[in-house]
């Protein structure tokens, strides 16, 4: 078992430091990082919390899974490895290709003798 932890479901006023008092009753938090949006820097609603231990991440899984903070069950369990995602515009479709519809947008549309 790895000791990242997922905590899901949290309520946009928790804060990191909130967050390291109440998982630091399981054992030692070696790290807490809530997720903020890269635009607006405000919380996602989740959060990582690295635990210094094995034993430390069960028992704050066991602990703290669905008890009610700031007004919400937190969800908590192990933190999956993040995925590759493709590099920006991977597989993103063309839209000025000829096969797609609505590629032509001047003329008379699809009403007149030149309708295709």
């Amino acid at each position: 078992m790895d000791t990242k932890l997922y905590v899901g479901n949290m309520s946009f006023g928790t804060s990191e430091d909130s967050l390291k008092e109440l998982f630091a009753q399981a054992g030692t938090v070696v790290s807490v990082d809530v997720i903020k949006d890269r635009f607006s820097g405000r919380p996602k609603g989740f959060a990582f919390v690295e635990m210094g231990s094995q034993a430390d991440a069960e028992k704050a899984i066991a602990m703290l899974n669905g008890k009610e903070v700031d007004g919400r069950p937190l969800t908590v369990n192990v933190a999956k490895p993040r995925e590759e995602r493709p590099a920006y515009g991977g597989n993103r479709p063309s839209y000025g290709s000829s096969n797609r519809s609505g590629g032509n947008r001047g003329g008379t549309g699809n009403r007149g003798p030149n309708r295709r």
